[in-house]
């Protein structure tokens, strides 16, 4: 199958990195810090933005300071950090396709994860502190496109969590979604499933699903 598309715009963490270790580990130790329940915080804080999954939680003149905390533990190591299946590969051999990343995570946390991943990082990137609303917004998504000077409707982006789903087609793009981190059936509003990048493939004209 072909997707025609003038961008590619990728979320990262779940996407192109796997940082579930980290993210897991900082989230249970913040969580009894702040007497909340790890595993409801993390059951649908994948996709969304820290200090919109802690506002969940925590009373709005807490919410800034818990947020750097956790912001915090989470970039105090690098162990379990990876890149997923098929995305060094995939942005290494882009077709000259632009492409750009559109992440919940802020500009340090990308650093440190990308490169402990080794994924190459283009120049267009939208990050947490980018934009005023995070996933399931499409203001992330709508301002990587403007970037690339591309229509949204053009694009393909390319998720793996419910909320980053609902973000690129609230932004006008074909959703194709891989299967990294949640059971397929909470994928079912992406137009297109994958199991992960290793079937998605560039051409000049687009993407070919294998």
């Amino acid at each position: 199958m072909i997707l025609p598309c003038a961008a590619v715009l990728f979320d990262v963490d779940g996407t192109l990195v796997d940082s579930t270790p980290l993210v897991e580990r900082a989230a249970r130790e913040w969580a009894a810090e702040y007497g909340i329940d790890a595993d409801e915080f993390l059951s649908d804080a994948h996709g969304r933005r820290t200090s919109d999954r802690v506002a969940d939680f925590l009373a709005p003149d807490q919410v800034r300071e818990a947020t750097a905390r956790l912001d915090a533990l989470e970039t105090t190591g690098t162990d379990g950090i990876t890149a997923l299946p098929g995305a060094v590969e995939i942005l290494a051999d882009m077709n000259g396709l632009p492409h750009a990343f559109v992440t919940s995570m802020g500009r340090a946390q990308l650093a440190i994860r990308t490169t402990a991943a080794g994924v190459p990082v283009p120049p267009t990137v939208v990050t947490a502190e980018d934009v005023p609303d995070g996933k399931p917004d499409p203001s992330g998504y709508l301002r990587a496109a403007a970037h690339l000077g591309v229509d949204p409707a053009d694009c393909v982006v390319i998720e793996d969590a419910p909320a980053g789903i609902a973000a690129g087609r609230a932004a006008g793009a074909t959703v194709l979604a891989v299967a990294t981190s949640h059971r397929l059936q909470a994928l079912s509003a992406a137009h297109h499933t994958v199991q992960n990048l290793t079937h998605v493939a560039t051409i000049s004209s687009g993407l070919r699903l294998t």
